[in-house]
């Protein structure tokens, strides 16, 4: 498979107790995440790792985060997801007037901020479609699958496998139906199909618990519970 290269996600955050949890949750989202306490060598970071979005914290020691908002905006088109612990309106048109893209108030919860993350990605065209299912996320048009924030190593059969699974999940399909599919043929070696997802379905719980089933007598299904 081609190795897509994931979106470059920068957070800055002087809190550890927040930092370290939202760079671990972007990382198990498949971002590409780099992290910085303050404002200190933003400039040079931005001309290093190049992000394609920045989750920016408002009370940063030194340079606000609305000063570090505008030193962004004067180097790059990045989208800037704000964090702030004050829910007030001023603020929020304080920052989306400079050029933030989003606001999250603090506390938050992780699955929220991804969320936010992903969806200014997907409104800036720096993202690709993914499909999730439960811990797995499967880069559709990049070719790549992460389970549990990790890599899965597939061949390039195993990912046409997983990729027919993904189009079809939480829907039973038959051995037929994915040797026709996979394979080009649907009466020949219906083993074919039971050694090829056996070897994936290995890879995958590797990572994590089972998200794909085998449904006696009708197939297989991709989902997140049995």
């Amino acid at each position: 498979m081609d190795e897509p290269t994931p979106p470059r996600i920068l957070v800055i955050e002087d809190a550890e107790a927040i930092r370290v949890p939202v760079e671990s949750a972007l990382a198990g989202a498949g971002f590409t995440v780099r992290s910085l306490p303050d404002g200190t060598g933003l400039e040079a970071e931005f001309a290093r790792a190049r992000p394609d979005l920045v989750v920016l914290d408002v009370m940063l020691p030194g340079r606000d985060g609305f000063e570090l908002l505008r030193v962004i905006r004067r180097a790059s088109a990045a989208g800037v997801v704000m964090l702030t612990a004050r829910d007030g309106v001023e603020d929020r048109l304080r920052g989306l007037g400079d050029g933030a893209d989003d606001y999250v108030v603090k506390p938050f919860v992780l699955a929220e901020l991804v969320a936010r993350v992903t969806a200014v990605l997907r409104r800036t065209g720096r993202t690709r479609p993914a499909v999730e299912v439960g811990g797995l996320v499967i880069d559709v048009e990049g070719g790549r699958a992460r389970y549990g924030g990790t890599d899965v190593e597939l061949t390039a059969t195993e990912w046409k496998l997983l990729l027919y699974f993904a189009r079809h999940r939480d829907r039973v399909v038959s051995k037929t139906q994915v040797l026709t599919a996979v394979w080009g043929y649907g009466e020949l070696a219906p083993n074919l199909v039971e050694v090829n997802v056996s070897t994936l379905r290995r890879k995958l719980e590797a990572h994590g618990p089972r998200v794909l089933h085998t449904v006696r007598g009708q197939g297989y299904v991709l989902r997140g519970e049995a």
